[in-house]
This record gives C-alpha cells, structure tokens and sequence, in this order.
C-alpha cells in the first residue's frame, strides 16, 4: 500500500489525483503520524521531515505523475536501488529502472544527459548510474561529468534489440533498458581520444555541409567528437575565426 504522508497541499492533491486515476490502493496520513501496517511505499514533499526505511518517494508539485509512477514500482516489487540505463550517442537514451521495472525513459541530446540523469538520481539512495561502453567519446563526456555516485562501464555488446515495424527511433532507449541490467565495471573517469580516423571523418562532414568547401580544423573536430560542439556550431566558429583547411588539405587562413 501506498501511503501520502504530505503537509504540502500541491503534492497532496497532484498525487491523490494520480493515485486515483490508477485505481491504485493508498491511504493518506499527516507527516507526524505514525505509517500503517501494510505500507510499502511513502510519498512526501521535500520538506516533509519523515524518517522511514521503507521506500521514500519525493514528490515535485509539478510534477506528481513521476513519483507516482516510483511508488507503483515499489510496491510491484521493483522498490530498492535505483538504476539508470545509458545507452550514449550524440543523442543518449536513458532509462531510470526501481529494481526492475523502468519508470522513466528518456531520449534526450547529448549536452542534456548528464542534467537527465543528475535529476532521476537526486533523492535516490545508493543509486548507480550504467553506462555503455559503444560510443567511447560520449560516453566518456557521461561518465566524467557524473559526480557523487556510482558509475559502472557496460560491455554493450548484444544489448541493440531488432526493431520491427513501427519502432524507428526506439532502439537507444531499448538498448539503455539492456545495460541498466547489466553489472558493469566502477568508473570515476574514463580518458577517450579520437582516433586518427575520427577525426578525419568529422573534418569530412564538415566540408561537405561548408559553403566554401573548407573543413574545419583538427582542434574543432576534437570538440564535436567529445560532444561538446555540433558539427554546424563548429563551422560557426571557424567562420569566426578563419581557421579551416580547404578540400586540398592545405591551411585556408591564408
């Protein structure tokens, strides 16, 4: 059973409303008030000072349908540790999993990842955070940004489903779903470079999206390989700053 222990009215009647809506079994208490036999969940505000071992569910008032869809999952038995899936690319997808059952999916762009998962992980106990190991540079962008909780490398070797008819663009999310099941190996950091080849494949793409022809140089093509810059918003800074290389390989500065 599912008890709202709030003295926040917003969550109190964002909460209810959902619970409701579920068909979901709960009972309502005052924050002082001792917890029921048969409670298995709690859901309270952020300022509600209560002390439980069971599974405690944070409720933002704008957002209710989110913490009651971790309580249903606790109660289903998904309760416990919380893990977030990540399958990482220029566009990550990411799933936040209560023991088993995936509460929230998210297929979000790079430079929103870390914020995705900082969020799902806030008031979580002991979270962890898994991250595949495929695409090296944005992975590791992921795995260093992430500090204050555990992050475990993923062989995401397999964890790429088939997609039949009808699920284009759900394969990322799908694949996180695999590695959040998948123990990993601890990581504080992870040190990637670009390979040659990188590198020469970015500057390609460059020259043919440029006006002029010109691809932009190896520093920029660095930063679009590490995430932190697309490949249009680095044309942009060489247009600026007059460093490329023209489709003969030589120096366009001049």
């Amino acid at each position: 059973m599912i008890v709202v222990a709030t003295g926040d009215f917003e969550v109190y009647h964002g909460v209810v409303t959902e619970l409701r809506e579920r068909g979901a079994r709960f009972t309502t208490i005052e924050p002082d008030q001792e917890l029921p036999e048969g409670a298995t969940a709690v859901v309270t505000a952020a300022d509600d000072g209560i002390e439980t071992d069971l599974p405690r569910i944070v409720a933002d008032p704008d957002d209710p349908r989110r913490a009651v869809e971790r309580a249903l999952a606790a109660v289903r038995g998904g309760g416990g540790r919380t893990i977030v899936g990540v399958d990482p690319g220029r566009r990550p997808g990411i799933v936040v999993c209560a023991g088993e059952v995936v509460v929230e999916a998210f297929h979000v762009p790079l430079g929103d990842a870390v914020s995705t998962i900082r969020e799902a992980v806030a008031d979580a106990p002991d979270p962890v955070v898994r991250v595949g190991d495929g695409a090296r540079i944005q992975g590791a962008r992921i795995v260093n940004d992430l500090e204050d909780v555990r992050v475990e490398l993923v062989d995401e070797t397999g964890t790429t489903p088939a997609l039949g008819a009808g699920a284009r663009g759900m394969g990322d999310v799908l694949a996180a779903v695999n590695i959040a099941r998948i123990d990993g190996e601890v990581r504080e950091e992870r040190i990637v470079e670009p390979t040659a080849g990188e590198i020469q494949t970015i500057k390609d793409r460059s020259r043919e999206r440029s006006e002029g022809n010109r691809a932009i140089d190896a520093t920029l093509a660095r930063r679009v390989a590490s995430g932190e810059l697309t490949i249009e918003e680095a044309l942009d800074v060489h247009r600026e700053g007059g460093e490329s290389e023209r489709s003969d390989g030589t120096d366009g500065s001049g």
